[in-house]
């Protein structure tokens, strides 16, 4: 399928768009979508601007929980459900701290972003992703 405009920035590999009450937004995206990838996220990364991220994408919905070794920017993660739905957003993330930060059950997907741009921006759980990585026979707010 072709996009063009805004349709094609909502719904291409790099972009990631969120739609709640605070209106739309989208985030210019790295996709980590191998074991390596996600295993390396956005360690020794010393700045990101403002609207990027990066977008974790498992296989299957699963327990995921994230720890910031090596991560020396603050980070809000955003953890979602097959559905695109946000279950959990955790603000803040101290650079370098190994704590485990748990995401819970049954997800798909795990949105880094700047730390304090949920907040920001508005965003909160039960708001919606929109990413080709999300199936559109299960999303709530699909590509097609």
């Amino acid at each position: 399928m072709t996009y063009s405009g805004a349709a094609a920035a909502a719904c291409a590999p790099d972009v990631v768009s969120i739609k709640g009450s605070f209106g739309q937004i989208n985030f210019d995206v790295a996709v980590a979508e191998t074991p390596q990838d996600r295993a390396r996220g956005l360690m020794h990364v010393r700045s990101m601007p403002a609207r990027s991220g990066m977008l974790f994408v498992y296989p299957r919905p699963q327990r995921l929980a994230f720890w910031m070794r090596n991560t020396l920017i603050p980070l809000d993660m955003i953890f979602v459900g097959p559905t695109g739905e946000i279950a959990k957003i955790h603000t803040n993330a101290i650079p370098l701290d190994e704590t485990p930060i748990e995401g819970g059950e049954g997800l798909t997907h795990v949105l880094e972003i700047n730390g304090g741009l949920s907040a920001r921006f508005g965003i909160a759980p039960g708001d919606v992703l929109r990413h080709p990585s999300f199936d559109p026979a299960v999303a709530i707010w699909p590509c097609e």
